[in-house]
């Protein structure tokens, strides 16, 4: 057990600043051929929650940016790099730690399933479904919950489903990245449609080999990508949204 600081030495103690980060990817069921958005969590080795699942992260160091550190820590913990890194938001509750006051700066990343593919899982770092990650540490069931609103908020009307899939991509697997995000079934006749007055999307002459019926074409992303700017600058949006009641870090 360890013991919980005293509420008055809390107050005079300065706040300590942390890195966390949400990372998405899309995994397909081969069985149903459904894809779902999953994310790697890290095992609590100490306390603080002991034994509970996290998100991946770490205190920041004195001479690194926070853009830095939120990449350190991912490679650190799962040894990915994603193109995509965006900083998300400030969780700062006062009771968020029961030992300090925590504020924590949470970054979201979005990688393709290649990368996925190249996490480093172990016994204290595992893939997870978005839907089933709860009962975590801190309250990041909450940052997991906001992150994934942001993500549909998002998909609804910028580029960034494209960060999910590689450089040539079907119709179907996009409509897929959409589906997994929005948790509901699209029409694809429908999705056709609305894609073609899409201004972000342009078919290839290549087309996808393998399948048993005819090959569907190949399409590209033209437009840039909603997300981080080259400098690692967030968009104006990062800030919008509730501020949280997190319960802890």
């Amino acid at each position: 057990m360890y013991s919980s600081a005293n509420v008055s030495e809390r107050q005079s103690q300065a706040p300590s600043l942390a890195i966390s980060t949400v990372i998405f990817a899309l995994r397909t069921d081969p069985a149903s051929g459904r894809s779902e958005i999953w994310l790697p969590l890290v095992r609590r080795i100490r306390q603080p929650h002991l034994g509970k699942w996290a998100l991946p992260g770490g205190p920041l160091g004195a001479r690194e940016s926070l853009q830095d550190a939120a990449s350190r820590n991912l490679r650190d913990t799962t040894a990915l790099d994603p193109t995509y890194l965006e900083q998300l938001y400030a969780f700062g509750g006062l009771d968020r730690s029961a030992t300090q006051r925590l504020v924590s700066i949470v970054y979201w990343a979005l990688v393709r399933p290649d990368q996925a593919d190249l996490a480093r899982d172990s016994e204290n770092v595992r893939w997870f479904r978005a839907s089933e990650a709860v009962g975590l540490a801190f309250d990041h069931d909450e940052i997991v919950a906001y992150a994934l609103e942001r993500l549909r908020g998002k998909v609804t009307y910028g580029s960034v489903a494209y960060h999910f899939l590689g450089e040539r991509f079907t119709l179907a697997q996009l409509r897929g990245v959409y589906e997994a995000v929005l948790g509901r079934q699209l029409d694809p006749a429908n999705f056709r449609r609305q894609l073609r007055s899409a201004q972000d999307i342009a078919a290839t002459d290549e087309v996808l080999q393998g399948g048993r019926n005819r090959p569907p074409r190949l399409y590209r992303s033209t437009g840039p990508h909603s997300g981080a700017s080259p400098s690692g600058a967030p968009p104006s949006d990062v800030e919008a949204g509730p501020s949280p009641a997190a319960p802890a870090s």
